[in-house]
């Protein structure tokens, strides 16, 4: 039997007044999931080979993860909430993960401890279970707060950071690129801030993956201080960039990753110059190192920079396994020595 339209209505304002006024009543729990993750130590890079330094890079040690758990792996972006210890990451899968690094007499990684991962929510504390809705690819952290950007659904959002409870949004962010020039699977792939003492100011930045000017240019953004504006990023080659974060001395690190039947898998980094970071500027700046699947590496997603206790810059990658049982999550890690900003910069040959 047909309601009467006014009935209709009545029925749904009450529906939404009960939401509003009890969005408790509404609301799912998004359980948080602790398991064991076993991993492998990787002591080469090179397949096969011993060594260690590869242009300003050296590889200090990483691991193959693996885990019984349904919701691992999927792993897009991560931030070192202590250095070289414990971290904070978004799954592309719309999940949070949590956990530390284990490291050996020798200070090598060597195991994953603590790990535990939980659902995003909405505002209202659902879980959210629509994938175009979830695709978190980008994080940054400042303080209590996670930046992360998201593609397919484009936003940047913030959320405090509660390793029991993570809740929903707090804050969206402008990010300033037209949302018409921002493709449905290429969207922002970075999230970085920049040093509170650099030519930035602590700038947040943002970069996409593939979203392309008419130059072939990547589009970029400076959310806030003196430099804020859209600037682009020059592609190099065939690479798409998957993450980025800033370096002591203010310039951009970012991971590139290319697919091709012929060439196979690759990935780089890049050296972006601070000076070519800012509203109406293309950045740009020396591939640091290169390798193919001759090396230890799968779809290369997430970076961070951080500081050891010696004072040498590291540099961490993982890897997005895209829940596949043909791909591996991995965790690699390299000290940055030193290099000359202007340097053309070697790199392994692929």
């Amino acid at each position: 039997m047909r309601l009467r339209a006014g009935l209709r209505h009545a029925l749904a304002s009450a529906a939404l007044v009960l939401g509003l006024c009890c969005p408790a009543i509404a609301s799912e729990v998004a359980p948080v999931q602790h398991f064991a993750v076993s991993s492998r130590p990787i002591t080469q890079f090179r397949i096969g080979h011993d060594e260690a330094r590869f242009g300003p890079l050296e590889f200090v040690g990483g691991l193959e993860m693996t885990a019984a758990a349904r919701d691992f792996g999927g792993l897009s972006a991560f931030r070192f909430l202590k250095p070289g210890s414990e971290f904070i990451g978004v799954a592309d899968t719309g999940f949070w993960f949590f956990g530390a690094i284990l490291r050996d007499a020798e200070g090598r990684p060597a195991g994953i401890a603590d790990f535990s991962m939980q659902q995003m929510v909405d505002k209202m504390g659902r879980p959210i279970d629509r994938k175009w809705e979830a695709d978190a690819e980008a994080l940054a952290v400042k303080g209590d707060v996670a930046t992360v950007g998201f593609e397919r659904d484009h936003r940047v959002a913030q959320f405090r950071i509660d390793r029991s409870d993570m809740k929903g949004p707090f804050r969206l962010l402008d990010f300033l690129v037209p949302v018409r020039e921002l493709r449905k699977n290429r969207g922002f792939e970075t999230v970085a801030y920049a040093a509170a003492d650099g030519p930035l100011k602590g700038s947040a930045v943002v970069v996409s993956e593939k979203s392309l000017d008419a130059e072939g240019n990547m589009f970029a953004a400076v959310l806030d201080g003196p430099r804020k504006g859209v600037f682009t990023v020059r592609r190099s080659g065939e690479f798409d960039i998957t993450d980025g974060a800033f370096l002591p001395d203010g310039d951009l690190l970012v991971l590139e990753r290319s697919f091709s039947i012929l060439g196979g898998l690759r990935m780089q980094m890049r050296r972006l110059d601070r000076d070519s970071i800012g509203k109406g500027r293309l950045a740009d700046g020396p591939v640091l190192m290169q390798a193919d699947l001759g090396y230890q590496i799968d779809n290369m997603e997430g970076l961070d920079v951080w500081r050891r206790g010696d004072g040498a810059t590291m540099v961490s990658l993982i890897s997005d396994d895209n829940q596949s049982i043909l791909q591996r999550s991995l965790y690699l890690e390299f000290i940055l020595r030193d290099y000359e900003r202007q340097a053309s910069g070697s790199q392994p040959k692929s």
